[in-house]
């Protein structure tokens, strides 16, 4: 069934290529893109790809490429001189294009660009497929119309007093009944469907009468025209003496022919869902190569994983190598000895099915993305903008100037797109220190102090590649928040998310962190322990593991080194506890005896996560983090410093302790369990309802500083 779908596409796309030589070639181009087909399909099994089902034919891409080639050749004149008949000598120069192709796209998969290959930009791409798709389109005009010799389709305009109508009907019910066929039977692929609804209607015209007003059949091949035999006349004397006139056209046009054709089959084996052993990719290039190169000696045009057929080949049952050699010997004996049957094909129904084939074939990206530049078209025209006008200028290059041209500008210009917005601001977010802090918890008087130097602190989170450009950037938006905001003591550069940094982006560093000491201000780097980006930045005077630790470590310079939030020898009072600031002496003189003073070493587990929650903490001296333990490692929530409180929700809700908390340093604690809270509550309410009140401020305080700080990280 396979074979159904590929034979008609083979014939197709192979008359197509030919077309710029005349209707007299045509039958010999459909004889091209058969023999294509077959070749590679016997060279992949040769070649031993007996796990796959993929079947191989002629592309629209690779086509188009070689259709417009040929064009320019056959009207060039400069290949066209000699003494060889011109036609002939043109086809020689093409099929050494196509056999070099080959080499170079097998040459692709042997050095193993083919993952390289796969991010190759899709504008380029997409430029050669709508183009191909519109012209492959618009050069079936003539058919459809029923023309007895073959006519541009830039003249047929010129020529509507030829056209016959009933042609035009016969291509019509050909289209609409492939586009439909899904809702006429899934038992038959689409392009089966049309060809049998056109092949119906064409010859009950014939029988009716009507034979007169039909296009033409495909027909045998014309009595005179000869085709060169590759094999044999590439080692021609006369041809090899000539090859040096013809080189750079065969080099630089078997190149970018394999380029295509690489991006094309790696593509579409993604797309075609076809299984293939991992990493299969180069081993699809070298086998390609070789069967265009083996199809180029036979006569055959260029080939590629042919979708469309691939996923009616798995569709109706076929799991192994067999189903792709049915399909190469079905497309060999067209070739021996079915042509005169196939012969008897409309050119009308053939062309009708090619332009279904060619409407589905433009690119669904640059339909998407022109319907997303048109709805809003200011925020995206840098980005989709410049994409579309690369597809666009490759699709009229092609076209307007030399195709193979067209393809190393469109690359070009990929390329400086990519420079260019990769030398663009990699800035992922900017905020001052006052909205966004550390987790360690501080008592009142270092929050107050924070709250009015906080903007002194500024963070700059990164993405992305830091090289020379986007570096280049970042000391320009460093510079200009220094300039409107001198209160700027600490930047933090958060490099946890640079993929990439090179020697030049870590020298601006250096310059950076010496033109902010020159202006009395720190830098602190928040890079991973490990990576190219570490190695890079293994000089940097300050560098901090993650964004908590340098937030902290910048808080600490704030508040004035140890004198602010470090633990010392002196014990916080009680009343210097937050939790308690708003407590009388009398009241605290009262809670005193509730309340358990405990001296806990340096590592020592304080709560355990999971153990039954039944203590309130007030921390007098040290400081205690509180982590979430996981089998690969531990994720630091907070750390509470004197003057702060821990484990007030566990004593309200009684639950298992969400978290486990140590002791960074020596500490000292006065805890409040859920039993002595209770005796509050009955013999000293008063102490109860302040104890709550305080309580609902502290975890107040601490919801409206998360708010804050996650509307800062989304704005």
């Amino acid at each position: 069934m396979s074979a159904g779908v590929a034979i008609p596409l083979s014939i197709g796309f192979g008359m197509f290529a030919f077309v710029a030589l005349g209707d007299e070639y045509f039958v010999h181009g459909a004889i091209a893109g058969l023999i294509a087909a077959f070749v590679a399909g016997a060279v992949g099994i040769v070649l031993g790809h007996t796990t796959s089902i993929a079947i191989y034919a002629p592309r629209i891409t690779t086509t188009f490429f070689l259709g417009a080639l040929l064009y320019g050749l056959a009207h060039t004149g400069g290949l066209a001189e000699g003494e060889r008949e011109p036609v002939g000598v043109t086809l020689l120069v093409l099929f050494s294009i196509v056999l070099l192709g080959g080499v170079f796209q097998a040459l692709f998969g042997v050095v193993r660009l083919g993952t390289l290959i796969k991010f190759a930009p899709h504008p380029v791409m997409a430029g050669f497929q709508n183009m191909a798709a519109i012209l492959l389109f618009l050069v079936q005009l003539g058919n459809v119309l029923g023309f007895g010799r073959n006519i541009s389709f830039m003249h047929v305009h010129q020529h509507l007093a030829e056209a016959k109508p009933l042609s035009l009907l016969v291509a019509a019910v050909t289209f609409i009944a492939m586009w439909n066929a899904r809702r006429i039977t899934t038992a038959l692929p689409p392009l089966i469907i049309g060809i049998i609804a056109g092949l119906a209607v064409y010859y009950g015209l014939v029988e009716a009468g009507y034979r007169d007003m039909l296009g033409p059949v495909i027909g045998l091949p014309a009595a005179g025209v000869t085709m060169p035999r590759p094999a044999f006349n590439m080692m021609d004397r006369e041809f090899i003496a000539a090859l040096p006139g013809y080189a750079s056209v065969i080099v630089t046009g078997a190149l970018a022919l394999a380029l295509i054709a690489a991006i094309d089959a790696l593509l579409c084996a993604k797309l075609a869902g076809v299984p293939e052993p991992r990493g299969d990719g180069n081993r699809l290039l070298v086998r390609l190569g070789l069967a265009n190169t083996a199809a180029a000696a036979a006569g055959g045009i260029t080939s590629g994983l042919n979708i469309g057929a691939t996923v009616t080949n798995r569709a109706f049952g076929g799991h192994s190598w067999v189903s792709v050699a049915v399909n190469a010997a079905l497309q060999l004996a067209v070739i021996v000895a079915l042509f005169p049957l196939v012969a008897y094909l409309p050119r009308a129904v053939l062309s009708a099915v090619i332009m279904v084939v060619a409407v589905q074939h433009l690119d669904p990206w640059s339909k998407d993305a022109t319907a997303r530049l048109i709805r809003s078209p200011a925020a995206r025209w840098k980005t989709l903008g410049l994409d579309l006008a690369v597809a666009l200028i490759v699709s009229v290059l092609s076209i307007a100037i030399n195709i193979v041209l067209a393809v190393f500008i469109g690359v070009a210009l990929a390329i400086a797109l990519f420079v260019l917005r990769m030398s663009r601001s990699n800035l992922r977010r900017l905020y001052r220190g006052d909205a966004v802090r550390s987790r360690k918890v501080r008592n009142s008087a270092e929050l107050a102090t924070l709250e009015a130097r906080g903007r002194g602190i500024l963070v700059i989170e990164l993405q992305g590649a830091l090289f020379f450009g986007s570096a280049e950037h970042l000391a320009q938006v460093i510079e200009t928040e220094l300039g409107a905001k001198d209160e700027t003591k600490i930047v933090v550069l958060d490099l946890r998310r640079v993929t990439e940094i090179d020697s030049t982006g870590a020298r601006i560093v250096a310059d950076i962190e010496a033109g902010l000491a020159a202006a009395g201000c720190k830098l602190a780097l928040v890079v991973p322990g490990r990576g190219e980006v570490a190695d890079e930045l293994s000089g940097a005077a300050a560098r901090l593991p993650d964004l908590d630790r340098a937030l902290e470590w910048a808080e600490e310079e704030m508040l004035g080194g140890d004198a602010g939030g470090r633990s010392g020898p002196a014990e916080l009072l009680l009343e210097e506890v937050s939790l308690l600031r708003d407590f009388t002496t009398d009241q605290l003189e009262r809670l005193r005896p509730s309340l358990t003073r405990a001296v806990w070493l340096a590592g020592t587990v304080i709560v355990a996560q999971g153990d039954p929650g039944s203590h309130l903490f007030l921390v007098t001296r040290g400081r205690a983090s509180v982590r979430l333990m996981s089998d690969t490692g531990n994720i630091r929530l907070a750390t509470f410093a004197p003057g702060s409180v821990f484990g007030e929700v566990a004593l309200l809700d009684r639950g298992p302790r969400s978290a486990t908390v140590t002791a960074d340093d020596e500490v000292v604690t006065w805890a409040l369990s859920a039993r002595a809270f209770d005796r509050l509550r009955v013999d000293e309410p008063d102490l109860a309802i302040q104890i709550l009140a305080a309580l609902g401020r502290e975890l107040s305080g601490r919801l409206r500083q998360a708010n804050r700080t996650i509307h800062q990280l989304e704005t």
